[in-house]
């Protein structure tokens, strides 16, 4: 059973622009492995945690690093969550995730679908997995400048429980 879905769109060079003014963002936003990535990667990645949160309802607490794209044996994006994220995913149900990343024009978009039953503490699966642990997503992505209301990427502001 679905239990939320979530889409997200980014400006590829406003991310830029803001990993570029504050040096610290790209660690808060990202994991390790992520942060090697080229620019129109990143940027469909941080789309996919901001629709993950969207998928998740928006829960206060989830920290960005808590949920990675990566790559499946197949080659097709993969959400891996941990900690703040998976904790949220469980109470909720949640036991895959699909995820669907895409960028053309100067735009990322992420949709995520988080599979499952309500109203269970259902277990997220394991890296490697399909669709297992899952990939953030909250509104606004195009605000990991910083912007106002919904958008910042600082978390407290984005009023979409990223920290």
């Amino acid at each position: 059973m679905i239990i939320g879905v979530g889409i997200d769109v980014v400006e590829i060079a406003r991310l830029e622009r803001a990993l570029d003014r504050t040096q610290d963002l790209a660690g808060r936003l990202f994991s390790e492995a992520e942060r090697g990535l080229p620019m129109w990667s990143l940027a469909a990645r941080f789309a996919a945690k901001e629709a993950l949160a969207k998928a998740l309802g928006a829960p206060r607490g989830l920290s960005w690093t808590d949920a990675e794209v990566v790559a499946g044996p197949d080659g097709r994006p993969e959400l891996k969550v941990s900690g703040t994220v998976a904790d949220a995913a469980a109470r909720r149900g949640v036991r895959y995730w699909h995820v669907s990343l895409s960028h053309d024009g100067g735009f990322a978009t992420a949709v995520v679908i988080a599979e499952g039953e309500p109203g269970t503490e259902g277990e997220p699966g394991t890296e490697g997995e399909p669709g297992t642990e899952g990939e953030p997503g909250t509104e606004g992505g195009a605000g990991a400048d910083g912007g106002a209301g919904t958008e910042g990427a600082g978390g407290a502001g984005s009023g979409l429980g990223w920290v």
